[in-house]
């Protein structure tokens, strides 16, 4: 893999329940810290609905909600990045796909031009907005490679914010057995969050993470298809995205996924690992920070990443070799191949 067809992540920003900054939230991850508290909603039981919400100052919600998170997480993820060319950088911002059970109206338009308001600042005319759900960030991180191929665009910034704490998701979540209840171990129990990574060409020093291969695929047998599971589209992400960084299954020293609870998906991530590793580990560990978060949508990616570098910068994670990989219900499956230059 070349250095020019990688991409750096030269900064990060995470808004999520355990957490209103990159660093507060990744030590939550790794202390596997939780927040649950009772919605306002009750299921057809007659009990709470239990999610993690994210403690902000007044009790905004819906698009409002949304464009505060993003832009907490972009002010920290530019902190460093004079705000004189802020107005320079291409955002692709990623949030909830289109067929989301109670999806939030003016995802697609009014949500970018409050982050801009909020933040007091127009974003390069080249930003753009990816519904793509969980999958978006794989989406975004190509297309700011993309972007940067080109000259005068040294960087861009990649932004996710997503909730599912309304009661249309819920309740269409609720209806169909996936949140997770006293009644119901087989479920997810919903979240928000907002994060950003600031992204750039490789500099070749220590302490870079690089995102070296991106790879896609599309599962038929998605959750509650009816038909049998084995890891096609998924394992097809991650065969694209080790062959663009150049490597096996066996050089990830651990994986990362937005596996939120569901039997589903864990069963998912197995049986692409057996499908694709060909040589024995003796330890191939699987992360999810949704467990600290809760089900955040289209932020889970990101926010994988600033678990990543975070884990890597602080030493305390397994090898410099990560494999994150995220999928939506629709079917759509995304694989990144990300390495860290701090353990070499």
């Amino acid at each position: 893999m070349s250095a020019m067809s990688s991409v750096a992540v030269q900064s990060t920003g995470l808004v999520t329940p355990v957490g209103l900054d990159a660093p507060a939230s990744c030590a939550a991850f790794r202390a596997r810290l939780t927040n649950p508290f009772e919605t306002r909603f009750v299921d057809s039981r007659g009990e709470w609905i239990m999610a993690h919400q994210v403690p902000l100052e007044q009790p905004w919600r819906g698009i409002v909600r949304l464009a505060k998170m993003a832009a907490m997480a972009i002010g920290e993820a530019l902190a460093e990045l004079p705000r004189a060319r802020w107005h320079d950088l291409p955002l692709i911002l990623c949030v909830a796909e289109a067929e989301r059970p109670g999806r939030t109206a003016g995802l697609d338009d009014e949500l970018f031009v409050r982050i801009q308001d909020e933040l007091g600042v127009d974003f390069s005319p080249q930003s753009l907005v990816v519904a793509q759900g969980r999958v978006g960030v794989a989406v975004a991180l190509l297309q700011a490679r993309a972007m940067m191929a080109a000259p005068g665009i040294p960087h861009v910034l990649v932004a996710a914010t997503d909730s599912l704490l309304s009661w249309p998701t819920l309740s269409h979540y609720e209806r169909h057995d996936r949140l997770l209840t006293p009644q119901n171990s087989d479920g997810f129990m919903p979240g928000e969050a907002a994060g950003a990574l600031l992204v750039g060409r490789p500099g070749g020093h220590a302490g870079e993470l690089l995102c070296t291969g991106i790879g896609f695929g599309r599962e038929s047998a998605f959750v509650d298809s009816g038909e049998p599971l084995r890891a096609d589209g998924l394992s097809q992400a991650v065969k694209a995205a080790l062959a663009e960084a150049g490597c096996d299954m066996h050089h990830m020293d651990w994986r990362i996924a937005d596996i939120a609870g569901e039997q589903y998906y864990f069963k998912e991530a197995a049986l692409a690992m057996s499908r694709t590793l060909r040589v024995r580990k003796e330890a191939f560990d699987l992360w999810h920070p949704a467990e600290c978060t809760g089900e955040v949508g289209a932020a889970s990616g990101v926010a994988m990443v600033c678990a990543a570098r975070a884990a890597c910068d602080k030493h305390y994670a397994h090898g410099p070799n990560i494999l994150a990989h995220m999928a939506n219900d629709a079917g759509q499956r995304a694989a990144l191949c990300l390495r860290h230059r701090g353990f070499e």
